[in-house]
Order: structure tokens, then C-alpha cells, then sequence
């Protein structure tokens, strides 16, 4: 029994030392933060605003991996065949893509089993716009066209993202038909807009901020209870008469499943300290995203409970997205 006791203890102390070695080495080498979406995008712009303050607390940098196309699935794809070392961080975990496309259809990696959370850093309204020099004024008179015509088009940022559901959401509040035209992000999603390619479009404050300041596109509605902070004079769908309400955009940091928990923990703290920065939210402010940090535990909660809302929701409008 002594002999068992003695096996037994000296094995956990080891496993302690190996996991505190572990932890004392990392990180010895950059990190990669990979954005499944074009460069541009909202999650592409806080990630950078994330590598441009980082230095201050990691002791090596992050660098911003931009993985486009296939709706933000390859990229996501990248990170679960990653090796689990930290050194492989998926960006914007609880996009579209995260709560909504699992519903669609059948993914190359099962979204409860193959990530871990480490938390949450933003959470911001999708806003639909119009180009500047279009004829639609206000969302009745967007409304109106498509009740005149066979169907709008609209450019999103990806198929099945919060911001094509949103708009297939408003298309069915509204009793209109909508055909919405992916992008590879939210970058490329906006030039079409603003070349007056589809009937309108959008995305997030930090997308279409810029281009409403410069004339280049109006801004006519926002997905959220309340009005946006970053676009205060745009109202609300339900300002509007359309009950249209989604969580926006989530941006969210995992890593591959088997990641030591040492690790996990090691990231969710760095980025709790980014997210307290001074200079991170006055970046932030200036790009029109809000600061929504949550840990790993409360945000896999919300994660859980969002991504069943949205089963929920994908199920009772019946809406297609394919």
C-alpha cells in the first residue's frame, strides 16, 4: 500500500512539474491569432487592435493570420488540426459561423468537442445601409421597392453570418424577398455595397462607420433593442416596425481542444488585461466597436445559450440560407 501511495504521489508531482514547465516556457515564440475572414472585416480590425496593444502584455507578439474564403470555415479548420500549444488561436469564436451554420448543415469538425473557450472580447449591432446615392432613404422605402420587385440584393459578409441571417430575418419581418450575396468578410461585403452592386448591405459600426462619415453610404436601421452608441442617429428595426433583434457580431477567442489548462487560463487573464487597456478602448472607440469582455466560463454559458436561440429561431422562420 506504502509502495502504492509513494507511485501514486510521485506521479502527481510530476504531472505538477510538467505542467508548470510547460506554462513557465509559454510563450517562447509569436502566437498566431487566426481570422477565418478577409482582411478589413470587423474581426480583422479588433484583431489588430489586439496585436497593436499585446506587446505590453505578452512577452511575445501576436500576429493576425488572415484565412479567407469558404464562409470562415477553413480557418476554423486550420485551428482544430492545429497542434494545442496556445500557440494557435481561433478569432471570432461565436460568429455566424459558430452559432448559426451548424444548424444549416453538417461541419468538418464538431463545434462542442474540438475548441476550447478562453472568453470574449466584443459583441456589436449589425447596421443595414444603403449607398449614398441610392433612391431609399429610410427602411419604408427600402421596403416598398422590394414589394415592387421580384427580390433586393444585399451583400453579406459571409453565407450564414449574423449579418445574412439578420437581413433574411428583416426580409421576413418586412414580407419581402431578399437574395443576399456572400463575400470572403466583412471588408469585401461593404465594396460591393458602396459600389452600388447590390440594393443594400451593411455589417458592423466599424465597417460601415468610415464610409457613412465620408458620404459613400447611408445608414438606415440597426439590429439592436436599443440604438448603437457608435451610430446614435440611426434607429432601430423596431423603431421601425420590424422585429429585428440579433446578438450581432460576437468575437470571441478559442483555442484547439487539449490545450493545457494552464494555458487556457494564461490567455484568458493577457486578454482580460488587454480588454482594461486605456489605449485598447480608445482604439476601439475609434473603430465603433464596444468592449464586451466575458471569461471562459460565463461565456460558455452565453455561447451554449445563444447557439440554441438561434436553432430555435433557424427553425421556426424557416429561413435558407444555402
Amino acid at each position: 500500500m506504502k509502495k502504492l501511495i509513494r507511485t501514486v504521489f510521485t506521479a502527481v508531482l510530476a504531472a505538477a512539474a510538467l505542467s508548470t514547465g510547460a506554462l513557465a516556457a509559454y510563450p517562447d515564440k509569436p502566437i498566431q491569432l487566426i481570422v477565418p475572414y478577409g482582411a478589413g472585416g470587423s474581426s480583422d480590425l479588433l484583431a489588430r487592435a489586439i496585436a497593436q496593444v499585446a506587446p505590453k502584455h505578452f512577452p511575445q507578439p501576436l500576429v493576425v493570420v488572415n484565412k479567407t474564403g469558404g464562409g470562415g470555415i477553413p480557418g476554423r479548420v486550420d485551428v482544430v488540426r492545429a497542434k494545442p500549444d496556445g500557440y494557435t488561436l481561433l478569432f471570432g469564436w461565436g460568429s455566424g459561423e459558430d452559432l448559426v451554420v451548424p444548424h444549416q448543415r453538417k461541419l468538418p469538425y464538431d463545434l462542442f468537442k474540438d475548441f476550447e473557450t478562453v472568453c470574449r472580447m466584443s459583441i456589436h449591432s449589425i447596421v443595414l445601409a444603403v449607398p449614398a446615392n441610392s433612391p431609399y432613404k429610410t427602411l419604408a422605402d427600402l421596403v416598398k421597392a422590394g414589394k415592387s420587385k421580384e427580390f433586393l440584393t444585399a451583400s453579406v459578409s459571409t453565407k450564414g453570418g449574423s449579418v445574412d441571417i439578420t437581413f433574411l430575418l428583416f426580409a421576413k419581418a418586412a414580407g419581402i424577398k431578399v437574395t443576399t450575396i456572400p463575400g470572403t468578410g466583412g471588408s469585401s461585403a461593404i465594396t460591393k455595397l458602396v459600389g452600388g452592386h447590390v440594393d443594400f448591405g451593411g455589417g458592423h459600426p466599424s465597417e460601415v462607420l468610415p464610409h457613412i462619415k465620408a458620404g459613400r453610404l447611408r445608414a438606415l436601421a440597426v439590429a439592436l433593442e436599443e440604438r448603437d452608441a457608435s451610430v446614435p442617429d440611426v434607429p432601430t428595426f423596431k423603431e421601425a416596425g420590424y422585429d429585428v433583434v440579433t446578438a450581432g457580431s460576437v468575437k470571441g477567442v478559442a483555442v484547439p481542444k487539449g490545450t493545457p489548462k494552464e494555458v487556457v487560463q494564461y490567455l484568458e487573464k493577457k486578454f482580460k488585461e488587454i480588454a482594461d487597456d486605456p489605449e485598447f478602448q480608445k482604439i476601439m472607440k475609434d473603430i465603433g466597436q464596444p468592449v464586451n469582455y466575458m471569461n471562459a466560463a460565463d461565456y460558455t454559458v452565453w455561447f451554449k445559450k445563444a447557439y440554441d436561440q438561434f436553432g430555435d429561431l433557424y427553425k421556426t422562420l424557416g429561413i435558407e440560407t444555402k
